[in-house]
């Protein structure tokens, strides 16, 4: 439930930042033909909003961890499923082994051929500058 509430957020995000597309509406559109229930759209819906408070300084955190790229450069796709796991990680209680293991596997489905690999390797070093006290995340529940 949990992953398909994420690629839900996903698609939102992106249309909505790489479309220019109103959040609502970009919501509207993911919601057509999906089927997850309550909890999960909840979920989806949290993770949306809660970036979209936090966007600059998730974004910051993003810059400052990411090595030798810019958000130019980046995969739009990329881009916007390191976003919603950035803030997953820094403000949600989601252990973050799984977290990364389905960022990874959206990267892999919507992006290109290392996508996944590169979004895994940017999320580890998000989560040793947090394991580090660098940055301060959310409570784990791990």
């Amino acid at each position: 439930m949990r992953r398909r509430a994420r690629e839900l957020a996903f698609k939102v995000l992106f249309e909505h930042l790489q479309g220019d597309v109103p959040l609502e509406e970009a919501w509207r559109h993911a919601l057509e033909g999906e089927e997850l229930d309550e909890e999960g759209l909840a979920f989806a819906r949290r993770l949306v909003d809660g970036f979209a408070r936090r966007a600059a300084e998730v974004d910051r955190i993003l810059a400052e961890t990411v090595e030798g790229w810019d958000f130019g450069q980046m995969s739009k796709t990329d881009l916007a499923v390191l976003r919603l796991a950035t803030y997953e990680m820094l403000y949600e209680d989601t252990p973050f082994a799984p977290l990364i293991e389905v960022a990874v596997k959206i990267a892999g489905k919507y992006g290109g051929e290392d996508s996944g690999k590169f979004v895994n390797g940017v999320l580890a070093r998000l989560k040793r500058r947090i394991d580090a006290g660098e940055l301060t995340a959310a409570p784990k529940k791990d």
